[in-house]
């Protein structure tokens, strides 16, 4: 009895020691790219493993993840718009942008494409086709990286698409994944980033059709949110994931990353 009795009392002591603690858990916005395509699905556990440090990611488009870190809801940052990340560090928001991975964004759409821009290899030309055929042309019109850079590619082929009356340009308001879905029911086209594509599996009315042009290519940065402004950010743990995502144990899990056996993100040497 003595025995037990002496257990009962040192439950309380084991079950506050430190090796039963939760791991420390940071919040890091990122964008649905970065989820849909499973790629943080792989990568967080790793780090995890390795730190013991968790991770909590919320996932939506790059201008809405730049505000939860500029409100200080966040720790970490990383998302694909560079001269938001930049302007996000300027203003004081944020410590260093470090570069981490790229990929390119595709222009697919309908199989019969009839805005004829299968395998143009010059997306503003693509585009133009597109407007001037009035084709439905889907936009997550979310403020996202992806909907920003949309925005950057009909700027580069003089089209200003949401002036046409007959409502061939529609916006979701919704992420890739919704966006694709809603462009294969219908069909129409869409701006999509290239990891988002290969992991998608609804896409049975859509082909990939403009790839290559070099306005396409999409880089991923990450920014540990400054402690200046926000103090109750964990920007030590935040550096840690910083700096595991561009180190040679991150670089080389992103780049071992592949969905039926192709790459989708490619890790950018530092």
């Amino acid at each position: 009895m003595r025995a037990v009795a002496a257990l009962i009392l040192a439950l309380p002591f084991i079950a506050c020691s430190p090796s039963a603690e939760a791991p420390e858990t940071l919040i890091m916005a990122s964008t649905t790219s970065t989820r849909d395509s499973g790629l943080l699905d792989d990568l967080l556990p790793r780090f995890e493993a390795e730190t013991g440090i968790a991770v909590r990611v919320v996932a939506v488009g790059t201008g809405r993840a730049i505000d939860l870190a500029r409100r200080g809801d966040a720790d970490v940052l990383f998302v694909h718009h560079r001269p938001s990340e930049l302007e996000f560090v300027a203003e004081g928001f944020g410590l260093e942008r470090l570069p981490v991975m790229y990929n390119d964004f595709v222009l697919v759409g309908p199989r019969e494409d009839p805005a004829g821009v299968r395998e143009l290899g010059d997306v503003a030309a693509a585009l133009a086709n597109v407007a001037a055929n009035e084709v439905p042309f889907f936009s997550r019109g979310d403020d996202s990286g992806t909907h920003k850079a949309e925005l950057r590619l009909w700027a580069a082929a003089s089209v200003e698409p949401s002036a046409g009356a007959s409502g061939w340009y529609r916006e979701t308001g919704a992420g890739m994944g919704a966006t694709l879905n809603t462009a294969n029911q219908t069909p129409g086209y869409a701006l999509t980033d290239r990891g988002t594509w290969i992991a998608f599996r609804n896409r049975s009315g859509l082909d990939l059709l403009v790839e290559g042009d070099p306005l396409l290519r999409n880089e991923y940065g990450v920014v540990v949110v400054n402690p200046e402004r926000h103090p109750h950010v964990k920007a030590a743990a935040g550096k840690r994931l910083a700096d595991w995502l561009t180190s040679d144990a991150g670089r080389a899990a992103i780049a071992a990353y592949r969905v039926g056996g192709e790459a989708l993100f490619f890790p950018i040497e530092r």
